[in-house]
């Protein structure tokens, strides 16, 4: 992989900027649940592809971060004029298995479903929300606290195999 796995100041600007602009009409909007749907169909898809350490979906996570560091450079160096390079602590999930990682393509592959019926709309916060939960999980903080999600991931995936052995369709 030859994306970075370090966010800047100027990343973590980019994200929060998304997480905002998606944030503000559901909170001007009656503060309803479906109105995060979209949203939060792209940031369960990035979270769980923040699981996998390579792949397609480990690439496109690790690359996140190019993107939020160049868009939040550019945003910051021209509407403050500072530079906003600085490092924050990286985190990373680890630990998931082989039924963990099916669990998570079945969940990606799912959520591309609901892209491609999207509108267009929701289609940008589909990938908003792909963009601020890649983004946020290369943060130690948010990964300390997803640090369960592997495990948890693993847990699915063996009981649908367990499950599926048992009733011997397998």
């Amino acid at each position: 992989m030859n994306g970075t796995t370090t966010l800047t100041v100027g990343g973590l600007l980019a994200a929060v900027l998304v997480l905002v602009a998606n944030l503000r009409p559901w909170w001007k909007g009656g503060r309803e649940g479906k109105m995060l749907a979209a949203f939060g169909k792209g940031l369960l898809a990035a979270i769980c592809a923040a699981a996998c350490p390579g792949g397609i979906l480990g690439w496109t996570h690790h690359h996140a971060a190019t993107v939020a560091n160049r868009a939040g450079q550019r945003t910051s160096d021209a509407t403050a004029g500072t530079s906003s390079v600085n490092g924050l602590t990286t985190g990373q999930l680890v630990g998931l298995s082989a039924t963990g990682a099916a669990v998570v393509i079945v969940t990606v592959f799912l959520i591309s479903l609901a892209y491609k019926d999207a509108s267009k709309k929701d289609k940008r916060r589909i990938v908003g929300g792909a963009f601020v939960g890649s983004t946020f999980t290369l943060t130690a903080g948010v990964a300390g606290a997803l640090v369960w999600l592997p495990g948890a991931l693993n847990g699915v995936g063996d009981s649908v195999v367990s499950a599926v052995q048992s009733s011997g369709l397998l």
